[in-house]
């Protein structure tokens, strides 16, 4: 074989490899029902449950918060993050949570937060406008 065949096999490989590596993140969200029944770690999305209190006591443990957050199918579970509360919390139109079920409750190993947009009020006001 040429060097050049060589050369093209291994980034032919390289990028086989590649984008099986990477299409390992893209996952769909789960439901609390199926993070029960799943042993690994599993996205969730839902929106934080006002009707039950965010518990975070920075003089107690400034890295552990938790919340109740209600899923698609409008079931709701109390989640923990092992993590300092992120800023504007409350604030989140929606959440998603990344980890397993542990029992009733949801240990989360990651939590990202879609917040109101700034722009959002603007928007409403110049549709009235209209």
């Amino acid at each position: 074989m040429k060097k050049m065949h060589i050369v093209l096999m291994l980034a032919i490989i390289t990028g086989v490899a590649i984008i099986i590596y990477g299409s390992k993140d893209v996952s769909t969200y789960a439901s609390f029902a199926d993070a029960t029944q799943n042993t690994g770690s599993v996205k969730i999305s839902g929106q934080l449950d006002l009707e039950h209190d965010v518990v975070y006591d920075i003089e107690k443990d400034a890295n552990s918060f938790s919340f109740y957050m209600k899923d698609g199918d409008n079931v709701s579970k109390k989640v923990i993050l092992n993590k300092p509360k992120p800023q504007d919390f409350e604030r989140a139109e929606s959440v998603v949570v990344t980890g397993k079920m542990q029992e009733d409750t949801f240990m989360a190993s990651e939590i990202l937060m879609k917040c109101p947009s700034k722009y959002k009020d603007e928007e409403i006001r110049i549709r009235a406008e209209i």
